[in-house]
């Protein structure tokens, strides 16, 4: 069975969403930093983050040239760009920390900023898929 090819746009939201998950179940383990937790490394799921977050807006008002809600899309992918653009400084800020514990990654995740964006991608997600843009 072929499965549908996924857009870039598509591939950028479930990178975005793998790695708030991760992130979250990385704060609930309590660990002091990266050496004292088991699994895979937040690093890496919040360096996927940042190439996911950057130009992300750009990707919205491509597919908004598509369909009858253009000017709202293109309007929205605006603010999803400024969104992206906070939400990637505070996971550029985590990134810094020599070696990052869940108690950074607890308050990133709790951030307005990253909050905001996951509302933003929801958002536009749902309206993409129902052809309205």
């Amino acid at each position: 069975m072929n499965q549908p090819v996924m857009t870039p746009l598509g591939q950028r939201i479930d990178a975005i969403e793998e790695a708030y998950e991760y992130m979250l179940a990385y704060a609930a383990r309590g660990a002091v930093d990266e050496t004292s937790a088991a699994g895979p490394g937040i690093r890496a799921f919040l360096e996927r983050l940042e190439d996911a977050l950057d130009g992300l807006g750009g990707l919205v008002a491509a597919e908004g040239r598509r369909g009858d809600g253009q000017a709202a899309l293109l309007a929205f992918a605006e603010l999803l760009e400024t969104d992206a653009a906070r939400a990637l400084v505070g996971v550029r800020l985590v990134l810094a920390v020599p070696s990052i514990g869940s108690q950074i990654v607890d308050n990133l995740n709790a951030s307005i900023h990253l909050r905001t964006l996951l509302t933003d991608l929801f958002l536009v997600d749902e309206a993409l898929k129902g052809k309205h843009c």
